[in-house]
C-alpha cells in the first residue's frame, strides 16, 4: 500500500496518483482537514480517502494512514508525499531491501548522496542533519536523513507500532520505537525535486516539535538512561557542593548561603529524577510484558 499525507494538494494529487496507481491499486489519501478539492479528486481517481474533519497534523495523518493499513492487511506501506517532491522510480529502491534483505524499515534519504541535496535549502539541510545527529542519540543506527517522509514499513513494523505524535515528530517517534524493538533500518539514496523552499512546515515550529518529540520518546523508551544518567550529575553536584559546605563551617565557623543551597537544590532534585527514573521504568516494563 501507498499512503500520502495531504493537506491542500489539489494542484498536485490526481497526477501522482495516476503515477502511483502504475505501481499499486492501494493507494490511501489521509486529506488532513484540507480546504480545496483534495479529497474529491483523490476519490475521483480512485484513492481510499480519510478525510480529517479539521487540520490535525502530519502525524496525525501518518496515524490514521498506518491503521488503515494494518486493518486492511496490508503486507508493507510505502509512505510518500503528496506535495510532488518525490520521484515514483524512487518506490522500487525504497521498497528492495524489505523484499530481499529482511529489512524492517527503508528510509528514502537526500543525503546519502551529495548530488541528491542540492537542491535542498542550506538553512533545512543544517537544521535536519542536527535533528538527524540529535536522533541517533537514541536509535541504534546512524542515519543520515531521520526526518525523510518517504519510508517503507514491513507488516511486522505495522503490527507492533501505531504513531502517537500529531505533529512532525512522528518521523523521530517512529524510529525510536522501531529501534528499541530491535527492527532493522536502513536508508537508500533518494532524489528530492524541489527546488527552493516549498515546504509548508515552518522551520523553527518543524524543529521544536522534532526537538520536544526526541526528548518525550527516549524518556519513555530509555527512562533509566535519559533520568538516571541526570539524577547521578545532579546528585554528585549537589553532594560535593554539601562537602564544601560542611568543610568551609569546620574551618571558618561560617556557611556560605548560594553554595549550601546550590547543594541542596541539586541533591533534591537528582533525588526526584532518580525516583522518577526507577518508577519510568518498572511501569514502562510491566506495560510492556502485559502486551
Amino acid at each position: 500500500m501507498i499512503g500520502l499525507p495531504a493537506f491542500n494538494e489539489e494542484k498536485n494529487i490526481a497526477a501522482i496518483i495516476l503515477k502511483l496507481k502504475e505501481i499499486s491499486r492501494n493507494i490511501i489519501v489521509c486529506n488532513d482537514g484540507s480546504t480545496d478539492l483534495t479529497a474529491q479528486i483523490a476519490e475521483k481517481f480512485g484513492a481510499i480517502v480519510i478525510n480529517h474533519s479539521k487540520n490535525l497534523g502530519y502525524g496525525a495523518s501518518i496515524r490514521s494512514i498506518f491503521l488503515k493499513a494494518k486493518e486492511m492487511n496490508a503486507d508493507m506501506l510505502v509512505t510518500f508525499d503528496a506535495d510532488g517532491q518525490h520521484r515514483i522510480e524512487d518506490i522500487s529502491k525504497v521498497i528492495e531491501p524489505i523484499l530481499t534483505n529482511n529489512v524492517d524499515i527503508v528510509i528514502g534519504s537526500r543525503f546519502l548522496k551529495q548530488e541528491d541535496s542540492k537542491n535542498v535549502p542550506e538553512y533545512r539541510k543544517f537544521g535536519i542533519k542536527m535533528i538527524t545527529k540529535l536522533t541517533n542519540v537514541s536509535v541504534k543506527e546512524k542515519l543520515t536523513d531521520s526526518q525523510s517522509g518517504f519510508r517503507a514499513y514491513n507488516k511486522k513494523v505495522l503490527a507492533e507500532i501505531i504513531p502517537s505524535d500529531h505533529g512532525m515528530g512522528v518521523s523521530t517517534e517512529l524510529l525510536i520505537k522501531a529501534s528499541n524493538r530491535d527492527f532493522r533500518i536502513v536508508e537508500v539514496p533518494i532524489t528530492i525535486l524541489y527546488e527552493g523552499d516549498t515546504s509548508t512546515h515552518n522551520a523553527v515550529s518543524h524543529g521544536a516539535s522534532v526537538i520536544l518529540s526526541t526528548i518525550k520518546y527516549t524518556s519513555i523508551e530509555h527512562p533509566l538512561k535519559f533520568y538516571g544518567i541526570s539524577s547521578i550529575i545532579l546528585l554528585s553536584i549537589g553532594i560535593s557542593f554539601i562537602l564544601w559546605t560542611i568543610q568551609n563551617y569546620v574551618e571558618e565557623h561560617k556557611i556560605i548561603t548560594n553554595i549550601a543551597l546550590i547543594g541542596i537544590g541539586a541533591t533534591v532534585i537528582g533525588v526526584v529524577l532518580l525516583i522518577t527514573a526507577i518508577l519510568l521504568y518498572t511501569l514502562v516494563s510491566v506495560v510492556r510484558e502485559t502486551r
